[in-house]
């Protein structure tokens, strides 16, 4: 349900007309989010959609830096 409920989330977010700055920055509070309810795995593909598809954006860079802290065992 809670698996559910956040891809709910996260297409509202991605289908909103919001700049790609404002959708990468709503990304990266649901990847934050995830990670907050140790759903690691999802954040972790969240943080990695926000680098692949907004490289420049200052959420790419702060979701490369959340994916190094999350490879560290």
């Amino acid at each position: 349900m809670h698996t559910v409920l956040t891809w709910a989330i996260l297409v509202l977010l991605v289908s909103t007309s919001a700049c790609g700055a404002d959708q990468a920055s709503q990304m990266l509070e649901t990847a934050q989010f995830e990670e907050r309810q140790t759903n690691k795995a999802h954040a972790k593909e969240l943080y990695e959609d926000i680098v692949r598809q907004y490289p420049d954006s200052p959420a790419a860079k702060t979701a490369r830096a959340r994916l190094a802290e999350l490879a560290k065992p």
